[in-house]
């Protein structure tokens, strides 16, 4: 199954580095059976990018929880794009959640999807209202939806390794 694991730029350090990468608490968002039902209609490539959607905004989760640590946060959201075999799917926390049962090898990536430079604003605005436009909050939801007007750029896994030189 393709999933799609939501990082930071750390995390995709210690993936190139070790080459694994253990998400956390094994949460992924992928294409499954609740997520079609969800939806009145779309094609499957609509549909993984509903996915992949979610994954960013599990992104910014991250960099918000790192945002209270006080340390220097690269201001990118990436998401990990990977083909998993073994999931189990968790309709109980929402309707694109898998949890994956171990480490993510690198020999499973098929991409990777990373902000650009430009973004990094409508980032860390978005990371700090996460929360509150879950709760509905319609000026954070605003702020969530400017920094989702930015698309992650795509990256072919044997590019990564450039890609993070140049950060």
């Amino acid at each position: 199954m393709r999933v799609y694991l939501p990082a930071t730029v750390p995390m995709l350090r210690r993936l190139v580095e070790e080459k694994q990468l253990q998400p956390l608490g094994g949460t992924a968002f992928a294409l499954t059976p609740a997520l079609r039902e969800s939806y009145a209609s779309g094609d499957t490539e609509e549909l993984e990018y509903a996915a992949m959607r979610e994954a960013s905004r599990a992104s910014l989760r991250l960099i918000g929880g790192d945002l209270g640590a006080g340390e220097k946060v690269e201001l990118r959201r990436v998401v990990i794009s990977a083909d998993v075999d073994d999931v189990t799917l968790r309709p109980d926390l929402d309707h694109a959640v898998v949890k994956v049962s171990g480490p993510v090898q690198w020999k499973q990536i098929a991409a990777v999807h990373v902000d650009a430079t430009e973004a990094e604003d409508a980032v860390r605005a978005a990371a700090e209202v996460i929360d509150a436009a879950d709760l509905g909050d319609p000026d954070a939801d605003f702020t969530l939806g400017e920094a989702e007007d930015h698309e992650l750029a795509w990256y072919a896994p044997q590019e990564v390794p450039f890609l993070l030189e140049l950060m």
